[in-house]
């Protein structure tokens, strides 16, 4: 019986606030539902924390590097402390947005053309025809995107400072131009699917994510009842060939005019306040956000 969870936030990577706001949110609609709860801010001592601690599970509402990237998990496996989300495998590979891709396109996903450039040779010269995108190989939430609008002459310099947080190797894909959509994924059903759109009008980068009034959800998405149907299968074949568990978010583009439709990436630790965008669409599905957390926590495990 689970009585004890340990909710895993904040951590050190550039996503801390982030994943402080969903274990918060998180927290709190676990204790709604019954259990005794203990909030953990991650350091580098986690092990001796959980050791001491021994809950029946871990709550994972870490985003970014360690928490993401299949390293906590491992941890947790060490431990042997069920916990949510997917597992070492899964998380290692889902962070790595190239490597991903070549799984995904291989179960028959549509992707974006893209290639793996440093960050150095993107600053030099286009290395795709311009309009283009560049990402971090291994960052979430929008963190270190670069859009290359057409007609630009000269190649972005801010990826070539010496503070770039985000890595030395990018990932450059054509821009698809069109709709922001994205899919969740709950165990093996689909929760529906959300259009998003800038407040701004201009792509859903970081700040449109999380400031406040910053985007636009359209849940359920008004799109093509087939088209619909196929983000839907997309985003489940995506989960199961990755090999996640849990509660996954695959991310869309969708050209009307060209009828283009292309896979970008799974977030295996999606956003999970009672506004983001997983909570929204198990809402849509008819789960309330403590209904929603209740069974991420009865579904974990070891060994995923």
């Amino acid at each position: 019986m689970i009585e004890h969870v340990a909710v895993l936030m904040g951590g050190w990577s550039v996503e801390r606030e982030v994943s402080l706001n969903s274990g918060a949110a998180c927290a709190r609609a676990l204790e709604g539902q019954g259990y005794r709860v203990t909030r953990v801010d991650v350091q580098r001592d986690i092990a001796e924390v959980l050791a001491k601690l021994k809950p029946d599970v871990a709550f994972n509402a870490l985003h970014g590097r360690f928490g993401e990237d299949g390293t906590i998990q491992g941890v947790l496996e060490i431990l042997r402390i069920p916990y949510t989300h997917s597992g070492v495998l899964a998380s290692a590979l889902a962070i790595r947005k190239d490597r991903a891709k070549t799984v995904v396109k291989a179960a028959g996903v549509p992707v974006a053309h893209g290639v793996n450039v440093s960050r150095f040779a993107a600053a030099k010269s286009h290395v795709l025809p311009p309009p283009y995108v560049l990402k971090p190989v291994d960052e979430g939430s929008s963190v270190g995107v670069v859009i290359v609008k057409k007609g630009r002459e000269h190649p972005p310099q801010e990826i070539a400072r010496p503070d770039w947080p985000c890595g030395e190797m990018l990932l450059a894909e054509t821009f698809i131009a069109g709709r922001e959509l994205t899919c969740a994924v709950m165990g093996g059903r689909s929760l529906g699917v959300t259009e998003i759109q800038a407040a701004t009008g201009e792509f859903y980068d970081y700040d449109a994510k999380y400031a406040k009034g910053g985007s636009i959800h359209i849940c359920p998405a008004q799109i093509l009842p087939k088209i619909y149907q196929q983000i839907e299968e997309c985003a489940l074949t995506a989960h199961q060939a990755i090999g996640c568990r849990g509660v996954s978010r695959s991310d869309f583009r969708y050209d009307d005019e060209s009828d283009t439709l292309v896979w970008l990436e799974v977030n295996t630790q999606p956003g999970m306040t009672e506004t983001s965008l997983v909570p929204e669409l198990a809402a849509h599905a008819g789960l309330n956000f403590g209904e929603l957390v209740k069974w991420m926590v009865q579904d974990a495990s070891l060994d995923r």
